[in-house]
């Protein structure tokens, strides 16, 4: 083939990072915990019963999963009771967190960005897809933007071939 008809990748020469959030997301199972299972009647915390049923958690269940706690029932909870399913998963589980599978997601992207070296970027121009087939929570991009604003010297959002500006440095 000759020099003339070469196809070359621009987008590779162009020494533009390609960034996808969805690499940062961390491998495990989700599990949820709902608190109205360890009521009486979904309704009522009864200290004896609740302990005894958090004493009987099945923790392998639990092995190497990400772990949300929540209450779906019209019941008001003391706070000790999340401290009791807590203190019975800690050492089992990656992450415990109270809230949703939305809330669980947030702190883990939050944690993933906070540990991640983005020194890589310094200096670079940044494309981060905008694309995905994993769902990232809105928040991650903020933090993420807020992460690398001061090192990189453009910041672009999108696909390489339609892309938002977001900054030059």
């Amino acid at each position: 083939m000759s020099e003339e008809f070469e196809i070359k990748n621009k987008v590779a020469a162009s020494g533009l990072i390609n960034f996808d959030l969805t690499d940062l997301v961390p491998k495990g199972a989700r599990k949820g915990i709902d608190l109205k299972d360890f009521l009486f009647m979904e309704m009522i915390l009864k200290e004896k019963d609740f302990r005894e049923k958090v004493a009987a958690i099945n923790t392998e269940e639990y092995q190497d999963s990400y772990v949300y706690i929540y209450n779906s029932a019209d019941a008001i909870v003391p706070l000790w009771a999340y401290f009791l399913i807590t203190a019975k998963l800690t050492g089992v589980t990656k992450k415990i967190v109270f809230g949703n599978l939305e809330n669980l997601e947030t702190i883990l992207m939050h944690d993933a960005i906070n540990k991640h070296d983005f020194s890589v970027m310094e200096g670079k121009r940044v494309l981060v897809k905008g694309c995905s087939d994993k769902l990232i929570p809105e928040n991650a991009y903020v933090e993420l933007v807020e992460k690398i604003q001061p090192i990189v010297k453009s910041l672009m959002f999108g696909e390489a071939c339609s892309n938002v500006p977001i900054l030059k440095n």
